[in-house]
């Protein structure tokens, strides 16, 4: 299934920023690596990221992000959203 996980990120300190983002980027690689996470984009409007997820279910999503460095102290919260094919467009080829 895929999920959509938008992440918001709370305003870090330096203290935050130097004892977290050196584990997070690499945590999230590894999802990549891991075939759990597709593709990944910055926020424009506002700190956060955006990723879109391969996963069994939204609870594994879920468990998944929250196991990362700043979900872990609740500084990056996500809105999941479980997403799939836009089927109305099966009526086109009928």
């Amino acid at each position: 299934m895929k999920v959509m996980a938008i992440g918001t990120l709370k305003p870090l300190t330096a203290e935050q920023r130097i004892a977290y983002l050196p584990a997070e980027v690499p945590a999230t690689l590894q999802l990549y690596l891991d075939g759990k996470m597709e593709q990944f984009w910055m926020r424009d409007n506002e700190a956060g990221v955006i990723f879109l997820m391969t996963v069994d279910s939204v609870e594994e999503a879920d468990r998944l992000l929250k196991a990362l460095p700043l979900g872990e102290v609740d500084l990056l919260t996500f809105e999941l959203m479980p997403i799939g094919p836009l089927s109305p467009l099966g009526m086109l080829i009928k």
